[in-house]
């Protein structure tokens, strides 16, 4: 037997195994997800408040208590995630937004949220429905792109 084809057989035996190993992988991760999705929705309590600001920043910098900074895992500490910036009752507080509903929290309306401890799941309009977000406008490249998938 060629060594062309040994070799063959040895990366196709190795990607095999890759992914079968990701299978399982994603079917542990996805039941992780789901155990604390529904953690999330038993501790969940809807709160009306004012949004005040908005951004994408690195856990360390967004102002959240200390003892939540500690927790997280290092990777997660430098990455941007969505705080919000809002104001509870008397108290203005540091709030984990999920980035599936960032993009449509308004900034300086009164809303009524969803919230788990410090995590916003969701976010309805206090008076009337929220607006969408503006879409911004395409640029030259994106337009190209959008022509030649539709050739």
């Amino acid at each position: 037997m060629p060594t062309y084809a040994i070799v063959l057989i040895v990366i196709a035996v190795v990607l095999i195994a890759a992914i079968i190993a990701l299978y399982f992988l994603g079917k542990k991760a996805e039941k992780k997800k789901t155990e604390q999705d529904a953690q999330i929705a038993a501790a969940a309590q809807t709160i009306t408040m004012l949004i005040i600001d908005k951004k994408k920043m690195k856990l360390t910098e967004a102002g959240l208590p200390a003892q939540v900074v500690q927790n997280t895992p290092k990777m997660l500490r430098r990455s941007k995630v969505p705080i919000v910036k809002a104001k509870v009752g008397p108290k203005i507080m540091t709030l984990i937004c999920d980035a599936a509903i960032f993009d449509t929290v308004p900034v300086k309306k009164e809303v009524k949220a969803v919230v788990s401890g410090l995590y916003i799941t969701g976010v309805k309009g206090l008076r009337g429905p929220i607006e969408a977000p503006v879409k911004k406008k395409k640029g030259f490249m994106a337009k190209l792109r959008e022509k030649a998938n539709k050739k």
